[in-house]
């Protein structure tokens, strides 16, 4: 059935075209993409309401958990152009979720921080998100964080903090 992942008891993770030696493991790549389909919906709705995208999720979520980041740490984290996070942040700034202050001791370092409404929204998108990951700890059993978060670890670049 097209778009749900194999049920089969044994599954060929082999990729095509090769002699076996390459193992590729088709069904954890296809529950990691519905995965994401289904971790990414529920903030999508509240995020069109409002004329964002994943981008502007992905920037506001990292301001909040990290008040008075700068732009230079921001676009560290989201691995982005300028070009790219600026047409986002000024969209958040300008509609009142950002707010971005100069620095203490270099008057060009930006500072952000979310506003009242900014926190308000990073935790309506984070609600459902945060709800879903629980009930699948809570399916996976004990000891489930720490593994997954080990997992997810792994996965990440090794150059990543």
């Amino acid at each position: 059935m097209a778009g749900q992942p194999n049920q089969k008891a044994e599954k060929d993770t082999s990729a095509a075209g090769t002699d076996n030696t390459e193992a590729v493991d088709f069904e954890i790549i296809e529950l990691f993409f519905f995965a994401y389909r289904d971790f990414t919906s529920d903030p999508d709705v509240i995020l069109e309401k409002r004329g964002f995208g994943r981008a502007h999720h992905r920037v506001l979520h990292f301001v909040d958990r990290e008040p008075g980041m700068t732009v230079a740490d921001l676009l560290d984290t989201l691995r982005i152009t300028k070009q790219s996070l600026a047409r986002v942040l000024k969209q958040l700034i300008d509609s009142g979720y950002i707010h971005q202050v100069a620095g203490p001791e270099d008057r060009r370092q930006r500072k952000l921080y979310t506003t009242k409404e900014g926190k308000t929204l990073a935790r309506a998108l984070a609600e459902p998100q945060s709800r879903r990951i629980a009930e699948a700890m809570a399916k996976t059993g004990p000891g489930a964080r720490d593994l997954v978060k080990r997992f997810l670890a792994g996965m990440k670049n090794a150059d990543d903090n």
